[in-house]
């Protein structure tokens, strides 16, 4: 277990690499959560503020004017 932890002299360049990566990634993820919040919190403040359209009832869909040739022929 000693010669894994020492990683054969090179431990102080393995470990504080593995330290560097982990204080970047969660930096990235508590950057990443805040900036989630914003938006959900902007989101929210903006559909507060913006009336609600009621959706409208799908109608019949409009008569064409144009008719067939054959309906038209007496």
């Amino acid at each position: 277990m000693d010669g894994f932890l020492s990683m054969g002299g090179y431990a102080a360049y393995v470990w504080s690499s593995y330290g560097a990566a982990t204080v970047i990634l969660v930096g990235l993820l508590v950057l990443s959560l805040s900036g989630l919040r914003r938006v959900e919190r902007t989101l929210a403040t903006l559909e507060a503020a913006k009336p609600r359209r009621r959706r409208e009832a799908k109608a019949s869909p409009a008569p064409t004017s144009a008719t067939p040739a054959a309906e038209t022929t007496p």
